[in-house]
């Protein structure tokens, strides 16, 4: 089947960022892609937690994705909304990161709220408190579709191998990355984490991806790596993109997963063991 990554270098302006996502997804859709991936938080990149409670909608308003609902019915196409940041009814104001499964109907088969929040010191100068401003979701999701079965995480999670091997234990053959990782981490982690979770899990990993320097009317602008990529269930690269706002069209064969899992039986191999114990 034919898939799709969009590649997206989105401002923390929903409603200037939407243009070019759906202007990629049907330049994508008429090269005949069947199922259509954008990155994490496609409506906007905003480090600024008032502008955010300024701009940012609830689930049921959000005109992203309200827009990318339309366009999936319009095309008959299956969207991944990789992430889409949202206002929540938590008393602590904090809002969610969560990705939607759009069917060729419409319809929203799946959602999944990200899991890890990103708290790291990169550096001097970059740092992160995510869980500041993103509440964790503590839902797995796996989902079936007409083509195979979708494992759904986001970017961070991409560092917790015990997620991936949960979702493929579900059946998954595809697992979901929809990403905004830094520069420093992705020129060093990126590639390696996306195979290693492939040949873990032997699913095929899609990972599309924010890129650049992100333009903001509050508050400080990030960076994003880039480098959207498709790794097969051998752990091949099959398919990427450097760091160009744009698409990318590739094949995958849902054959390969039960052809790869067959040759190294990891998943059926594993065993129940206790944890380790203390020598001292």
């Amino acid at each position: 089947m034919k898939i799709a990554l969009i590649q997206l270098n989105v401002s923390d302006q929903p409603y200037q960022n939407l243009p070019t996502t759906i202007k990629l997804i049907d330049k994508a859709a008429q090269e005949g892609a069947e199922f259509i991936l954008t990155p994490e938080v496609t409506n906007c990149i905003s480090l600024d937690r008032s502008h955010q409670e300024k701009i940012l909608h609830p689930e049921k308003t959000d005109p992203t994705l309200i827009a990318l609902r339309e366009k999936a019915f319009y095309l008959k196409k299956w969207i991944l909304i990789g992430s889409i940041a949202l206002k929540t009814d938590d008393d602590d104001g904090r809002f969610a990161n969560r990705s939607f499964l759009v069917n060729p109907s419409g319809n929203i088969v799946a959602k999944y709220d990200k899991i890890h929040m990103f708290d790291a010191n990169i550096s001097e100068n970059e740092r992160y408190k995510e869980s500041s401003t993103y509440r964790p979701g503590n839902q797995c999701v796996c989902v079936n579709t007409d083509f195979g079965k979708i494992g759904l995480t986001i970017c961070y999670d991409l560092r917790f191998a015990h997620l991936y091997r949960d979702l493929a234990m579900a059946g998954a053959h595809i697992i979901s990355v929809p990403s905004a990782f830094s520069p420093l981490t992705g020129a060093a982690h990126w590639e390696i984490l996306t195979r290693a979770r492939a040949i873990e899990t032997g699913c095929f990993i899609i990972a599309p991806a924010q890129t650049g320097r992100h333009t903001t009317c509050s508050g400080k602008s990030r960076q994003t790596y880039g480098h959207s990529l498709v790794v097969s269930p051998w752990g091949e690269i099959i398919a990427k993109m450097r760091e160009e706002v744009g698409y990318l069209v590739t094949e995958i064969n849902l054959t390969e997963v039960d052809i790869i899992r067959s040759r190294v039986p990891s998943l059926s191999n594993q065993k129940v063991y206790n944890g380790p114990i203390d020598e001292r």
